[in-house]
């Protein structure tokens, strides 16, 4: 089965790996910067606390980054097609 020419098991695995990336990235971005932020907004292990949510937000922030990035590289790739043409705004 496939969706725009794309196998859908090869969307499945970019869509894995990009929401990995996300996690690692938001992570990454959050315990850096969990110096910096209030004592509410930082995480008590072992406890579900602001900064649970705090790290979410990160995390999402990283993966709609990345969707962004990647969504415009695969616009580019289909619009130099002969197949699908994308017009420009």
């Amino acid at each position: 089965c496939q969706v725009l020419g794309v196998p859908v098991y090869k969307r499945s695995q970019v869509n894995f790996l990009q929401s990995l990336a996300a996690v690692l990235a938001g992570n990454a971005a959050y315990f850096l910067l969990t110096p910096f932020l209030p004592v509410s907004a930082r995480h008590i292990p072992f406890r579900i606390d602001l900064g649970l949510a705090v790290d979410g937000c990160f995390c999402v922030v990283a993966w709609g980054t990345i969707k962004a990035v990647s969504g415009r590289k695969w616009l580019s790739k289909l619009s130099k097609s002969a197949e699908f043409r994308i017009p420009k705004l």
